[in-house]
């Protein structure tokens, strides 16, 4: 599994990501009992915000030094109901250290924001402390309902994320409980808010149940209106990260008038 057929930008970063786990040894172990934090967490009523400590991008380059633990506590008490974590650590700032440490530190379910390539990762994402474990069908591709499995053996939440209609009937073929449909195209780095309401009105006609996330390009308030009585949450990145009062920039943009 060389990832080598994975275009662009998100191409380059996935078989970086593969070359670091490519021999890793993974044993699976006695099951983990899922507790469904992050699930529960998102699907609360109103339109949820998953907060994330984000230092850097591909697009954005150095967005801020955050301290991951004063950034998810500033995310928690400005309303957030799960954060989201960077583990990669050449484009994003990420790291392991970051996802223990706020699992430890914050009352909300944390999702590991990373890019999952081998099962070990989702392994290592429960041992962090994680409740949560972004799949990407853009990478897995058929083989995600074989990583799907492998995050619920270790007690995981799986956001499992798409980006357009081939990408939707993979995850649900593959049984996703949540759904994230990105509004940015990881090859190009291109965003189209247009893209989550409508793909999440695909989901919801061919009869999903399961919670439902919007991703990327959300920087103010009116561009959620979009998504109320839709989603069940946002999930928002380089606009809190670089607002310099996280916590007052959780609560401003949830702040929709429908």
């Amino acid at each position: 599994m060389k990832f080598d057929s994975v275009p662009g930008v998100l191409g380059g970063i996935v078989r970086e990501r593969w070359n670091d786990y490519e021999g890793r040894e993974y044993a699976p172990g006695p099951p983990r009992q899922r507790e469904l934090r992050f699930k529960r967490a998102v699907r609360g009523g109103a339109l949820a915000l998953i907060a994330e400590v984000k230092r850097a991008s591909p697009s954005r380059g150095a967005i801020a030094p955050l301290d991951p633990v004063e950034a998810a506590r500033a995310y928690e008490r400005g309303g957030a109901a799960a954060v989201s974590v960077l583990t990669e650590p050449r484009h994003f700032g990420g790291s392991p250290e970051a996802l223990r440490d706020v699992s430890r530190a914050v009352d909300i379910p944390a999702l590991r924001k990373d890019f999952v390539v081998h099962p070990a990762m989702l392994a290592e994402a429960a041992e962090w402390g994680a409740s949560c474990a972004l799949l990407m069908v853009s990478v897995l591709g058929e083989r995600t309902h074989e990583f799907l499995e492998v995050a619920h053996h270790h007690g995981l939440d799986a956001l499992v994320e798409v980006h357009d209609e081939r990408e939707l009937d993979l995850a649900m073929a593959a049984g996703a409980e949540i759904l994230g449909v990105n509004n940015r195209d990881l090859t190009t780095l291109n965003i189209d808010l247009a893209n989550a309401p409508r793909l999440i009105r695909r989901a919801l006609d061919r009869g999903f149940q399961g919670a439902l996330v919007a991703e990327s390009g959300y920087e103010r308030p009116e561009q959620l209106r979009d998504l109320q009585g839709l989603a069940d949450a946002v999930l928002v990145g380089s606009a809190l990260a670089s607002s310099g009062d996280l916590e007052r920039a959780a609560r401003d943009l949830m702040n929709v008038t429908v």
